[in-house]
C-alpha cells in the first residue's frame, strides 16, 4: 500500500488520495456518446448502453475535479486525459449527441451505438442533467450555460408540478403519456439539483421548489416513524407494498431505503443552512424544522441500517418495522453516511457525529476501497464479501467523490459552489 493509503482513514490527505483514484478510474468511461458503464476493472462494459444519468454524473465529477484541482493520477486506464476535456465532452454530448432529443426536447434515458435504446424521459436522469450543467457552469466549461438553460426549461415544462409542489416521474419520448407512478428517489435528486442550479446563479424559485419538495417529504416521514415511503400513485398516495416481489430493485426497491434516509437528512440540513436568511414562505419548513427532521432521519437510518444483522455495514433496505429486507451493503449508502454525519457534525457540533464519520471511513477503508486503487467496490454481501446482485461493475464515481470532498466545503449549498468559494 502507498503512503497515502496508510494515512488516517478520512483525514485530509487520505480523502484527496481517494478523489484522485476515483478520477483516474472514471476517466476511462469516455465514449463517443457520453460516458459509459465501467466494469470492476475500469473498462467500459459493452453490455450496458450509454445511460443519461451516468453521463451526467461523470460530467459533474470531472467538473468538480477541475474545480478542486485533483487531476487524475498518471497511469490510469483512461490515459491521463485532462479534466477540462472530459467535462467539455460531457456537456457537448448532452447538447449535441444522440442522448438529446432534437424533436421533442429533453433527453433519452439511454443510447446504444448512437441509436436510442430507452426513449423514456425520466425525472431521475433529467435531474442529473441540471446537476451536470450547474457544476460545468461553475467550472467555466464552454456551453454549460446553454445546457443549464435547456435543462431548467425542460424541468419547467414537463417535470415540475406546481399544484403538487413535486416532480412527476416519467414521460414517453414525446412528452405525451405520463406514467402514473410517482417516486421520492427522483424527487430527492431533484432537490439536490435544484439547489445546485440556484447556487450556480439560476433564480430563487429553484431553491424554493426544493424546499417545497422537502417539506412534503418531512410530513410523510414524520407520519411513518421517520422511515420514508418511497413509492406513490398519481395522487401522491403512498404505495407501501410496491415492488414487494422485487425487493432489490436498483431504483425502486421495496420498503424503506436506508441510504435515502441518510441522503434526505443531508439535503434537509443543506436547505436549513443556506439561503438569504429570510423566513420561508408560509407552510414551508423553517430552518429549525429542517435540522430537527434531518437529525431524526439520520438517527432512524443509522439505528435501522447499521449492523442490523450482526455484521458491520449498512443493509440496503428494511421493512416498515425496521427489519432488514435486502442485506447487501451498497457502497453509495456508506458514502451517504459519511456525507450526512459530516454535515451533522458541521451543523450541530455533536461529538457523536464526528465519531460516526470515523466509523464509516474505517469501514470503507476495510471493505469498500480497493487496495489497488480501482475505485470502490460497489456492492458487498451480508458477510462483506464482493457481490453483484443489484449493482455489477463500478460505474459510479459520484457518491464516493462527494463523500471524499464534503468535509472541505462546510455550509455549501452545492459541491461545486462550495469548491468555487475557495478562490473568492
Amino acid at each position: 500500500m502507498s503512503g497515502e493509503r496508510t494515512a488516517y482513514p478520512g483525514g485530509q490527505a487520505y480523502r484527496r488520495a481517494r478523489r484522485v483514484e476515483l478520477l483516474r478510474f472514471a476517466q476511462a468511461s469516455r465514449v463517443a456518446d457520453g460516458f459509459g458503464y465501467l466494469d470492476d476493472g475500469g473498462t467500459v462494459d459493452p453490455s450496458h448502453p450509454v445511460e443519461l444519468y451516468v453521463t451526467c454524473r461523470m460530467t459533474h465529477v470531472f467538473g468538480l475535479g477541475l474545480l478542486v484541482g485533483d487531476p487524475p493520477a498518471p497511469g490510469g486506464p483512461g490515459g491521463g486525459r485532462e479534466l477540462t476535456e472530459l467535462a467539455t465532452h460531457g456537456v457537448t454530448a448532452l447538447l449535441d449527441g444522440p442522448l438529446s432529443d432534437t424533436e421533442h426536447g429533453g433527453w433519452f434515458a439511454s443510447v446504444r451505438e448512437g441509436a436510442v435504446d430507452v426513449a423514456t424521459k425520466q425525472a431521475y436522469a433529467h435531474a442529473f442533467v441540471v446537476l451536470a450543467a450547474s457544476t460545468a457552469r461553475t467550472a467555466g466549461i464552454p456551453r454549460a450555460e446553454e445546457l443549464l438553460e435547456e435543462a431548467l426549461a425542460v424541468q419547467e415544462a414537463h417535470f415540475w408540478d406546481e399544484e403538487a409542489g413535486m416532480v412527476v416521474e416519467e414521460w414517453d419520448a414525446s412528452f405525451t403519456d405520463l406514467d402514473p407512478y410517482r417516486g421520492l428517489n427522483s424527487a430527492m435528486h431533484t432537490v439536490e439539483d435544484y439547489l445546485a442550479a440556484w447556487d450556480a446563479g439560476a433564480g430563487a424559485q429553484w431553491r424554493e421548489r426544493a424546499l417545497r419538495i422537502a417539506t412534503r417529504v418531512i410530513g410523510w416521514a414524520g407520519e411513518n416513524s421517520w422511515r420514508i415511503p418511497e413509492h406513490f400513485d398519481a395522487d401522491w398516495r403512498p404505495l407501501p407494498e410496491h415492488n414487494a416481489d422485487r425487493p432489490a430493485d436498483p431504483f425502486r426497491p421495496y420498503g424503506a431505503t436506508v441510504g435515502h434516509g441518510l441522503e434526505w437528512a443531508r439535503l434537509l440540513l443543506t436547505l436549513a443552512t443556506t439561503g438569504d436568511g429570510s423566513a420561508p414562505p408560509a407552510g414551508l419548513a423553517t430552518p429549525a424544522r429542517l435540522v430537527e427532521a434531518g437529525t431524526r432521519l439520520a438517527e432512524r437510518a443509522i439505528r435501522d441500517g447499521w449492523t442490523a444483522d450482526g455484521q458491520d455495514g449498512f443493509v440496503y433496505t428494511t421493512d416498515w418495522e425496521g427489519r432488514p429486507v435486502v442485506r447487501e451493503r451498497m457502497h453509495w449508502v456508506l458514502t451517504e453516511a459519511i456525507a450526512t454525519s459530516t454535515v451533522l457534525h458541521q451543523v450541530t457540533g455533536g461529538a457523536r457525529h464526528a465519531d460516526d464519520v470515523e466509523r464509516w471511513w474505517a469501514y470503507a477503508d476495510r471493505h469498500l476501497i480497493d487496495p489497488d486503487g480501482l475505485s470502490w467496490r460497489h456492492e458487498l454481501d451480508q458477510d462483506n464479501a464482493p457481490s453483484a446482485r443489484t449493482w455489477p461493475g463500478r460505474p459510479d464515481a459520484y457518491h464516493a467523490y462527494q463523500a471524499a470532498l464534503v468535509a472541505d466545503i462546510p455550509g455549501a449549498a452545492s459541491f461545486a459552489g462550495g469548491v468555487a468559494a475557495w478562490s473568492t
